[in-house]
């Protein structure tokens, strides 16, 4: 599995985000490391996972309880190979994805 690091911004009072959004990850295409970004504008449970182009989950990236807000994850697939990848987020009754391209 690929390696990620989680960062939740807190920052003073800001009104949450007025739609569940997923958003293309940058850099993109990218070597070995993205950053995927993506707001909650209610608490909810998040699945924020990778698939290869064969639909095989590579890495679990966010699971679990989130508050409301902005949210980001730094996704390293060194031990990845180079192609198309898609990242797909669950958080409540929203689904989305992005498709990712590892190039090296």
């Amino acid at each position: 599995r690929a390696r990620c690091q989680k960062r939740t911004h807190r920052r003073e009072p800001v009104a949450p985000p007025a739609l569940f959004t997923l958003e293309q990850n940058f850099p993109n295409p990218f070597n070995p490391a993205t950053v995927i970004r993506y707001r909650l504008p209610v608490a909810a449970s998040v699945h924020l996972t990778v698939h290869d182009a064969l639909g095989r989950e590579v890495a679990l990236l966010a699971e679990g309880p989130q508050r409301a807000g902005s949210h980001e994850v730094r996704f390293d697939a060194s031990g990845l190979p180079s192609g198309v990848y898609f990242c797909l987020l669950r958080a409540g009754s929203f689904t989305a994805a992005r498709k990712m391209l590892r190039i090296q």
